[in-house]
């Protein structure tokens, strides 16, 4: 009996030292975060940085070199087309000639004085040979009737004629050319007047209603032909452009609706774009990488309720490239690669299975599940490397 007892106490011995080992390597349940298939809308959006900028601007440049005077109007003043003066230009006086430059131009005059003399002589002179010839073919006229000279003779004496008529018209432009550049010679030579004695201010009225958005020039100073001096547009008549990445821009298409946020106010704007510009360039990222970019550029579907926004200001820009109100979505989160395909993790009773599905279109947070999953299924956010298919999984506490 005691030899009974011993062994059964042995048995009872082992069989806890083997449960207790068993436990001890038995595996234990994964905690991890569920989340579960839902049908909801999905946007897919391009985000990116826009600025805004008036649709039209008007640069308003001086028509010819001169003194401009101080400009008042500051930017935000309001300007009507034709009635707000924007600036006064006085055309510059002649510059001082040395002594150098005056002997040069006085015997330029008097080059001039003599080339106009000697087209003077010659235009005499064409007159006395277009004299002489008319003369002669007038007494030839009364010998061809009668018949003392042939008819050749006469046509060849009308001929010159002609030729004389001729050389004393160039002999008149001659006269004509030489005195014009005797005046421009005279013109050259003389004295700069006194500063504003003779030189009427040139006024430049604004050339449409709007607001000054840039004063170019301020103070008083000399300015050049066609130099820029203020930059003059209608606030009201605002566009927002943003650079995308040219594989964003391809999915981009005119019409297309847009969110506009981080613009200031509280509320997010609507927009539309209204073109993709055809041509893309090359920009250098804040990282230094290169990249071709390409222009977008969006209305505002209600410009007033941008309230205070002008011209250059940032926004940010959110522009739909595809959505639906009603369609089965996962976290983006619970994907993970199964070989080429996407996969899920599922869990029923608390063990998971590997379930490959076919995925939509999908943006940062949710993707659009096509085949594979069930509205309300349990899918694992997050999925660790350690998890196998068929393990044992719990929920994680809630912190």
């Amino acid at each position: 009996m005691r030899r009974f007892l011993a062994h059964w106490r042995l048995l009872a011995s082992a069989l806890v030292v083997a449960l207790l080992v068993g436990a001890a390597f038995w595996p234990a349940a994964v905690e991890v975060d569920f989340a579960r298939a839902t049908r909801q809308p999905l946007r897919v959006t391009v985000d990116d940085e826009g600025e805004t900028r008036v649709r039209e601007r008007f640069v308003v440049s001086a028509p010819v070199a001169g003194r401009l005077q101080r400009i008042a109007l500051q930017p935000g003043d309001r300007v009507t087309r034709g009635e707000t003066v924007l600036a006064r230009l006085t055309p510059l006086a002649p510059a001082l000639l040395d002594a150098r430059a005056r002997a040069e131009l006085t015997a330029a005059v008097e080059a001039a004085r003599a080339l106009a003399r000697q087209a003077g002589a010659e235009h005499r002179r064409a007159l006395v040979a277009l004299q002489r010839t008319r003369s002669q073919a007038q007494r030839q006229q009364e010998l061809v009737d009668i018949g003392a000279i042939s008819r050749d003779e006469f046509e060849a004496t009308q001929s010159s004629v002609q030729a004389a008529e001729a050389s004393a018209s160039a002999a008149a432009f001659n006269l004509a050319r030489a005195d014009y550049d005797l005046q421009l010679a005279q013109a050259r030579l003389q004295a700069p007047t006194e500063r504003g004695a003779d030189a009427r201010p040139i006024v430049i009225t604004a050339p449409l209603d709007g607001v000054v958005l840039k004063r170019l020039k301020e103070s008083e100073t000399v300015v050049g032909p066609g130099e820029p001096l203020l930059e003059i547009g209608d606030p009201q008549r605002l566009e927002i452009v943003a650079d995308l990445l040219s594989s964003d821009a391809v999915r981009v298409t005119p019409g297309s609706r847009v969110m506009i946020d981080q613009w200031g106010g509280g509320q997010t704007l609507d927009g539309r774009v209204r073109l993709v510009e055809p041509s893309g360039f090359m920009k250098v990222s804040a990282l230094g990488v290169e990249e071709q970019r390409v222009n977008v550029v969006i209305d505002f579907v209600d410009v007033h309720a941008a309230g205070a926004l002008g011209d250059g200001y940032r926004v940010e820009v959110r522009i739909v490239v595809w959505e639906e109100a009603n369609t089965l979505t996962v976290p983006v989160a619970a994907l993970f690669r199964q070989g080429d395909a996407w996969a899920v993790f599922t869990v029923t009773d608390d063990r998971i299975h590997a379930q490959p599905i076919v995925l939509g279109p999908r943006n940062a947070t949710d993707a659009q599940v096509t085949e594979g999953l069930q509205d309300g299924q349990t899918v694992i956010v997050h999925p660790p490397d350690t998890l196998r298919d068929g393990g044992r999984v719990t929920a994680r506490p809630t912190r």
